[in-house]
Parts: structure tokens; sequence; C-alpha cells
């Protein structure tokens, strides 16, 4: 009676054995989502600082005072200090830093934007091309292209509103007289910005010059002096009026209203 018994306990405990051993043989065959799996930690990519956060306090995009008597929706380039301003209305505008024309490129007036154009091809002018003979005829839009995301282009001219690849330019003069934003600032002023807009170009005059020493946090005509009041008023009877100076001729390029030289353009 005792042998039976003992055979088939031992036959259980092979029984038991082969069917455990068979289990962790097999392992790999059991769908995961029965397998007991601990969570592994993913590590966040750090965030890339976004290109206006690179800029100077001065030069990133704020709202500011205008005290002007431009229309909501008129841009305003306000070349010696590098700024670039939207009218918004109810005595605001906002403000972008820039890239403007390096010297002899500089220009004035007051033109329409005609065309936008997102990630927009370059096609360097022939004058140019003539200064500059290595350059390609002709660069695709894409984050390689000197004009950058976004493009307005400028009526009457050779000129555009335009992005760039290199947003350490913003804030100093090395354009051939195109306006540089950074990419995320032009992006959101295209946005903002519909064609037959008004735009605005101050002259890089000397009087402008002097005018960056000092802070400025909205765009607006320097008070007249007292004392150049006083001027205006006796100037007409002064040695000008009765012929015994001889008037100086216009400077280059002045056409009695307004400076306009038009250069070709070197987004680079």
């Amino acid at each position: 009676m005792r042998k039976p018994i003992l055979l088939a306990t031992i036959a259980l405990g092979a029984m038991l054995a082969t069917t455990n051993a068979n289990a962790q043989m097999f392992a790999f065959l059991t769908p995961p989502s029965e397998q007991q799996v601990a969570p592994q930690a993913i590590e966040p990519e750090p965030a890339q600082p976004s290109e206006d956060a690179q800029l100077p306090n001065r030069l990133r995009k704020q709202i500011v005072d205008y005290r002007g008597k431009e229309a909501a929706g008129t841009i305003i380039v306000d070349t010696p200090h590098t700024y670039l301003y939207l009218v918004m209305g109810n005595g605001k505008a906002l403000r972008y830093g820039i890239g403007v024309g390096r010297e002899g490129f500089t220009w004035a007036g007051s033109h329409p934007i005609v065309r936008k154009a997102e990630w927009p091809d370059w096609y360097p002018p022939q004058e140019m091309i003539a200064r500059q003979p290595y350059l390609p005829r002709m660069t695709a839009g894409g984050p390689g292209n000197p004009l950058g995301a976004r493009a307005m282009y400028i009526g009457g001219t050779v000129y555009r509103i335009h992005g760039t690849n290199d947003p350490t330019t913003i804030g100093k003069h090395v354009s051939s007289g195109c306006i540089r934003l950074t990419n995320e600032d032009v992006t959101d002023l295209y946005n903002r910005v519909q064609v037959g807009a008004k735009v605005v170009v101050l002259p890089q005059t000397s009087t402008a010059q002097v005018e960056t020493k000092r802070p400025s946090d909205s765009y607006a005509p320097a008070r007249e002096t007292r004392a150049a009041s006083l001027w205006a008023t006796i100037r007409p009877s002064g040695a000008k009026a009765r012929g015994l100076v001889k008037p100086t001729p216009p400077a280059p390029g002045y056409n009695g209203a307004r400076w306009s030289r038009r250069m070709p353009d070197q987004p680079l």
C-alpha cells in the first residue's frame, strides 16, 4: 500500500519539475503585457533658447509708447536706432530689433508692402553679382536661405523686410538696404501685416546718430528747442536771404523732399 503511494508522489514531483522547466524555457513566448517590466525613465531633451531670448533686452520684441501721427498697421523703420515699429493704435507700438543697411547702403522713403512670401527663394540682383561674382544665382527657400523664414517686399524698391539665419546681425548695420529680423520676429510681424501696409523708412542722419546716445523707448520726433524755434523765425531775414552767403548745394540723392537711394540688396 505504501509503495504505490510513494511511487505516485515521486511521479507527481517529476511532473511539476518538468512543468516549471518548460515554463522557464518558453518564457520568451509570454505576451509582453503579462511580463513584469519596470518603467524606464526618459531623460527630457534640453530646451533650445528662442532666437529672441538670445538678443539684448533692447532688441527683443516689446510693446512701447508711440506718440507719432502714423495710423495703426503702419511699419516704421528707425534706421539709426535699428528698430522696427508696428503701430498698434491707442498710443502703442510693437517694437522689434532689426539689422539695417551698412554705410553707403541706407535709404529712406515711404512705400507699401506689395507681396509676402513664406520661405522665399533668393535671387541676388545683378548689381550684387557684379560685386560678388561668387554668389549663387539662386538659393531655394529653407533654413540656409539668407532671406530666412518670411519676406515682405517693399514696392517701388529692390528691398525687403525679411528673416535671417544669423541672429547675431540684429542691431547692426550690415545689409545692402534690406531690413532683417530674427526668423521668430519676422514670422510674428508677417502674421500681423497685410499687403498694402505702409512702410516708412527713416534716414540715417547725423542728428539721428546723436540721438542714439540716449535711450529711446518710443518713436517720436524730438522736441524743437527754444533756440531752434527762435532761429527759424529770424532766418529768412538773415545773410542767406539777402544773398550774401552762397547756398550749399544739396547732397547727392536728395530730391528736396526725401532721401532715396536705390541700392542692390545684400541679405548676407
